[in-house]
């Protein structure tokens, strides 16, 4: 029995209209590269104020603020998109700590307006809405997407009322949503308030000998299933593409890196002696000491696994933020 999104992939691979939020952002301006290398027509939204990350693919940009209802209601109708992919929100967890209104107004009044806006205009797009591996409770082993959530930060508490979102467009209005539980993912265009490109980054000013040979780290005993972002927008297109709407998918490698290794791979890269000092005012409130997910379900569906080895990531972070330093 065909698969009942047979027709919609293949009218992807012809002119079907795609639309990428959060275009700009880390993700989502990978996604869009991803999506328009087939040819496929992408309108991204980006926030007023934001930046056209450099290297992303030409696509058709619109300025459009997820938190204003009508200006997100008016370019749906106007874009009548066939996919969504909804990538715009808040994501950096420390930070939710110090000011939580901004990840629950962006990602879950954000999703709200968007899910909104295709249900009165009547768009029966496919639309996919990533999550986090956050929301589950902390654990000793890999995460299966039947382990038990309770969110410990502002920002997992903002994803999982997302996620609750999106189920209800799935079962109330009908509306086709993919939903994903992403656990950590990292590579070119992540800013530096993460922990990977926030080593890459001091590594590239030491090198260029812009500041003293010394990174500034905070908990490095951590270990976390970390995917390159390529693969990782690969199988969000692969969700929509082969997935079941309203299954919830884990997106993750599988494997857990200690942070501490991490760090080891990046200055055993450098052209220069590094030296590591832990600050620990860069501890977060609440710091797990294993995050680590089970992708089985993902795998089963879409036949997905991740293609790119860590220090293939890591060697082009760095090579991004040498880029970005000069």
């Amino acid at each position: 029995m065909a698969h009942p999104l047979a027709d919609g992939v293949r009218t992807r691979q012809g002119m079907a209209s795609v639309l990428v939020t959060g275009a700009a952002g880390f993700a989502g301006s990978h996604l869009a590269d991803l999506v328009a290398q087939s040819g496929t027509r992408v309108t991204g939204w980006r926030r007023p104020g934001t930046q056209i990350p450099r290297g992303a693919t030409t696509i058709t940009w619109q300025l459009v603020d997820s938190l204003d209802r009508k200006a997100v209601a008016r370019a749906i109708a106007d874009a009548r998109p066939d996919v969504v992919y909804h990538c715009a929100g808040s994501a950096h967890v420390g930070q939710s700590w110090t000011n939580a209104c901004e990840p629950l107004a962006a990602n879950v009044l954000g999703t709200h307006h968007l899910l909104e806006g295709l249900r009165v205009a009547g768009i029966g797009a496919r639309v996919l809405i990533p999550g986090s591996s956050l929301i589950y409770r902390q654990s000793d082993r890999a995460l299966t997407e039947q382990d038990a959530t309770g969110p410990a930060s502002p920002y997992g508490l903002s994803k999982m009322a997302q996620e609750l979102l999106g189920r209800r467009a799935f079962d109330d209005d009908r509306q086709q949503i993919f939903l994903t539980r992403s656990f950590n993912h990292t590579g070119p265009r992540q800013k530096p308030s993460y922990a990977a490109p926030g080593f890459a980054r001091q590594i590239a000013s030491i090198e260029a000998g812009r500041m003293a040979p010394t990174i500034e780290v905070g908990n490095l005993d951590a270990a976390r299933d970390l995917t390159d972002v390529r693969d990782v927008v690969r199988a969000y297109r692969d969700i929509v593409e082969k997935g079941r709407p309203g299954v919830v998918y884990n997106v993750c490698s599988g494997t857990a890196i200690v942070i501490r290794d991490l760090l080891d791979r990046l200055v055993a890269m450098s052209r220069v002696p590094v030296h590591v000092r832990v600050d620990p005012g860069r501890f977060r409130p609440s710091d797990n000491p294993m995050v680590l997910g089970d992708r089985s379900r993902l795998e089963s569906d879409t036949g997905w696994t991740p293609a790119i080895p860590l220090d293939k990531t890591l060697a082009d972070l760095l090579d991004y933020w040498r880029k970005e330093v000069e």
